[in-house]
């Protein structure tokens, strides 16, 4: 075991000195870098530039994407520095995301800067409706955004921006077709049309596969049978946009993603649990906007659909079918109001629903408003602040102010920044298995009493501009929670409504914990150089350190399941026709076993992802791609094994 955890150890180090050392040799050499500063970020809903918002934002552009060592969204997402995806199999199949220690109930996704987040749990946020060759740009905002965005958006803000309400190309046409282990068949394919006043793109993506085995296990006097942890993964969308004049746009995006995996073990550590899981989702958002020379204006509405088949076990009835429904509108408003002060006021209307066999049928509405000014009485001072006034069936009513400064010199940015935010229950939370009888102990069990979230967020930054082609970047952050909600180990004799319990057996009993901090660092690197016309480089590297406590020391499920020390690094290396992508992963969290399934969750892994590419003719090249290089086991959650080694190959093709 200490040989081994030493290969480990040296793995490690040899990688990121690799990357290292190939980053600072070019960087010394570097000639220009296209700045990720210049660009206007929109997901803080005032037209800055990342250094002037006072926060942490990272911006991984779609032509970035696209070279990547990454198969899905998920794997997009945790290569980027500070945010941590629990993934429960390879290739997209489902993952929690989390930022800064917050749960996956408490981070909010976006597209296109509407709200996607799903009603039924936060399980499913990652069900993102939009194939990676449709993305134009990702947009990271680390912290609290509930003054700008409502609840959830407590760990963070991932907003994902289409091509369809952005495009860049006049004309294209582009895609990959991967063929590997485990009849893998991995592709996408996408096509953008810019002429004139109208732009419209699609794009679809697949993941496919029969998975890889896991083995049958003896334990005690059981046998765990073997099994395959399959999955078959497809989204398809389709976004158009019209220029009617200088001032008046509309936009339109349309777009369905369809799963069928196994789920074994996604949820449980149950040996019964031999779950299926089949879920679909449909996107569909239109804005109309005016954009002015002082003043801009845009409505949005936004509907998403979902549906979700589980089946628990084949061997006995256990199948539940949920439905979902939600439908978003925001009007936003925007008022430069002279050379200093510019100011944004808006309001949202939002219902959810639900109709479920286990957790009834459901629905809320919500109301909210806002209103976000910046204040830069010179060129080095930014002041931003926040006012959002919310309403909820499930919450009432909730007020959450935020205040952000930065000051810029030549080379450096001070950032500061403080701010409520709030998270409402989900309906997995407040009605899971409350429609079951006889409830076996063990299972979670909802709670329609829970009250809404609360936390105060700060956190202070700097970022420091080395070179034109190199940025550091370290943020303190902390976090002060009031009635987090998680799943927590409670004897029957205590839940309120506990007639489909058995008598003095304990469940998993959604609840409100009373006080939980949390503390942290980041520190980030940043590179994008250019040498000259036949060689490029980007590389990220990005280390997090996360603490969470509570006063009472109370033991849950979620609310300490992040890694305490994540490490991401993402590396692209261009030169003449090579394309060289490298990204690896390291985790250290609690260590957790569940003796019944024979399943241990170590107390860190390291993962290795690398991409070769071909320019073989101007239009057409080739791809060789190895997930998981160095055929590392492991688990992201109890019992759900990671896929090892995986080997794929194709072609790519861009006209």
């Amino acid at each position: 075991m200490i040989f081994k955890n030493n290969i480990k150890t040296r793995t490690l180090i040899f990688g990121f000195s690799v990357i290292f050392l190939l980053g600072s040799s070019f960087l010394i050499q570097g000639q220009s870098l296209q700045e990720i500063d210049t660009i206007q970020v929109t997901t803080t809903r005032l037209p800055l530039q990342s250094k002037e918002t006072g926060r942490n934002i990272s911006i991984v552009k779609g032509t970035d994407i696209q070279k990547m060592a990454i198969t899905s969204l998920d794997e997009l997402l945790q290569v980027i520095p500070g945010i941590e995806v629990q993934t429960r199999n390879g290739f997209g199949a489902q993952g929690d995301i989390s930022m800064r220690g917050a749960t996956y109930t408490q981070i909010q996704v976006l597209v296109n800067g509407m709200k996607l987040n799903d009603p039924l749990t936060g399980h499913f946020n990652s069900y993102i409706p939009v194939s990676p060759v449709e993305i134009e740009r990702v947009e990271v905002l680390r912290g609290a955004a509930s003054a700008m965005y409502g609840a959830d958006a407590v760990g963070g803000v991932i907003n994902i921006i289409t091509k369809g309400f952005k495009p860049e190309e006049e004309i294209a046409v582009k895609g990959t077709i991967n063929y590997g282990a485990n009849k893998l068949l991995n592709t996408q394919h996408g096509v953008v049309i810019n002429k004139g006043r109208f732009y419209a793109t699609g794009g679809f993506a697949m993941n496919k596969s029969d998975g890889q085995i896991i083995e049958e296990q003896i334990v005690g006097d059981e046998t765990l049978e073997a099994y395959n942890n399959f999955f078959d993964i497809k989204t398809a969308g389709l976004s158009f946009g019209y220029q009617f004049n200088n001032e008046w746009r509309l936009q339109a995006r349309t777009s369905y993603d369809v799963r069928d995996f196994s789920a074994r073990y996604f949820y449980t550590t149950s040996t019964f649990d031999k779950s299926v899981e089949t879920t679909s989702n449909w996107w569909n958002q239109i804005q109309i906007s005016k954009i002015g020379q002082q003043n801009s204006t845009d409505f949005n509405i936004a509907y998403r659909k979902g549906q979700d088949e589980f089946i628990f076990s084949p061997d006995f009835p256990s199948t539940n079918v949920h439905s979902t429904d939600f439908l978003n509108f925001t009007l936003n408003h925007l008022k430069i109001v002279n050379d200093v002060f510019s100011l944004k006021t808006g309001g949202q209307l939002d219902k959810r629903a639900i109709e479920s066999t286990d957790r009834g049928d459901h629905s809320d509405w919500h109301y909210g408003v806002y209103t976000s000014g910046v204040y830069q009485p010179n060129p080095q001072l930014n002041v931003v602040a926040s006012l959002r006034l919310d309403y909820d069936d499930n919450y009432e009513l909730e007020f959450t102010p935020q205040l952000n400064l930065s000051y810029l010199l030549s080379n450096m940015t001070l950032r500061a920044s403080v701010g409520r935010s709030i998270r409402a229950a989900d309906y997995t939370e407040r009605y899971v298995s409350f429609n079951l009888q006889n409830l076996t102990p063990g299972r979670s069990l909802g709670n329609p009493d829970l009250v809404a979230e609360a936390a105060w967020s700060q956190e202070v930054g700097l970022d420091y501009r080395l070179t034109k082609n190199w940025e550091l970047k370290t943020t303190l952050f902390a976090r002060q929670s009031s009635n987090l909600i998680d799943y927590v180990p409670t004897n029957e004799a205590v839940i309120s409504r506990n007639q489909n319990l058995r008598t003095g057996e304990n469940y998993l009993y959604a609840s409100n914990i009373t006080n939980v901090d949390t503390r942290g660092v980041e520190v980030e690197s940043w590179i994008r150089t250019t040498l000259d016309n036949n060689m490029k480089l980007q590389w990220s590297l990005g280390y997090t350190y996360i603490n969470t406590s509570n006063e009472e020391d109370i033991v849950s499920v979620y609310i300490a399941s992040h890694a305490r020390h994540l490490i991401n690094t993402n590396l692209l290396l261009t030169y003449k026709k090579v394309d060289i992508a490298i990204n690896g992963l390291y985790k250290a969290r609690n260590e957790q076993f569940a003796a019944g399934i024979n399943a241990r969750l170590s107390p860190n892994y390291q993962v290795w992802n690398l991409r070769l590419g071909y320019q073989l003719l101007p239009k057409f090249g080739l791809n060789l791609q190895v997930q998981n290089v160095f055929d590392e086991s492991y688990q992201n959650i109890l019992g759900a094994a990671m896929p090892n080694r995986w080997l794929m190959g194709g072609i790519k093709y861009a006209f």
